[in-house]
């Protein structure tokens, strides 16, 4: 399988790594520790050296019970970010984060070279639409409500065939507008409880029969420190312990605070694969 992001053609038949860029003060883990210009780029520059392939920009804290924040804050912190990162990095190959199909399109001309909405156009009617004309990579993910509500919304009778039915949904609704390069986001912790994001990483083979990329985020999420009765910070080998599980069930692209920890990951999968 591949991507194309804007005229460079990115081949997922070994998986990638996508590092996570917040420029949010109250995201879970990394909140508030890209505020000045050259705290963005020293990271920007740390995680593509270290090997990732995708840089996710995201303005919009979407941790449970964020602040609502306007659309143009939004902008205002991502498109910036953009440019700034573009002009230091000129190839590298940047997500935006967000639900908002005007936030898509200002970054998308700012240089981004995909699109990654939590809430698959639920959120924004017009964000599908908008991605196809587009024409760049859609990550959709499974949520359901807002991050202000989805703590309430768990009621699943079998999450992964609920999951799945979404999805089969929505990218029949991306075809149908002509879009070409969709991912697919499982959404681990998004409207489901720690024991039910278990349960659906237990069934992510499942996945495959869709037959379209899929991106894990599972970095540092509380049904990793919850579980181990630990914090966020202290959360990075239990995350690498279920990267390796997701890299065996097929995940072609990991979301990641620790870009270093997960290539390795990829890498000895790799070679235990082969």
């Amino acid at each position: 399988m591949t991507l194309n992001c804007k005229g460079t053609l990115i081949d997922l038949t070994t998986p990638k790594v996508m590092g996570i860029l917040n420029i949010t003060p109250d995201s879970f883990y990394d909140g508030g520790t890209l505020a000045t210009e050259k705290q963005l780029l020293t990271q920007a520059e740390k995680m593509l050296k270290e090997g990732a392939t995708f840089l996710d920009i995201g303005g919009y804290s979407s941790r449970p019970n964020a602040e609502d924040i306007s659309e143009a804050e939004e902008l205002s912190r991502v498109i910036p970010a953009i440019e700034s990162i573009l002009k230091q990095f000129p190839e590298a190959i940047i997500s935006i984060d967000t639900f908002r199909s005007e936030v898509a399109k200002q970054s998308v001309e700012a240089g981004a070279a995909m699109v990654n909405d939590i809430a698959a156009g639920n959120l924004d009617s017009q964000m599908m639409t908008t991605v196809a004309k587009l024409k760049v990579p859609y990550i959709m993910m499974h949520m359901r409500g807002t991050p202000q509500t989805m703590t309430t919304l768990t009621d699943y009778e079998n999450i992964a065939k609920e999951v799945i039915f979404y999805f089969s949904e929505k990218l029949a609704q991306a075809r149908a507008l002509g879009m070409n390069d969709m991912i697919l986001d499982p959404g681990f912790g998004f409207a489901k409880t720690r024991l039910q994001s278990f349960e659906l990483l237990g069934n992510l083979e499942l996945f495959k029969s869709l037959n379209v990329p899929l991106l894990v985020g599972l970095s540092r999420k509380s049904m990793i420190y919850k579980t181990l009765q630990t914090t966020p910070e202290e959360a990075l080998n239990g995350t690498t312990a279920l990267h390796a599980i997701v890299l065996l069930k097929g995940a072609s692209i990991l979301r990641v605070h620790d870009v270093k920890e997960a290539i390795e990951c990829v890498t000895l999968l790799e070679n235990f694969k082969n």
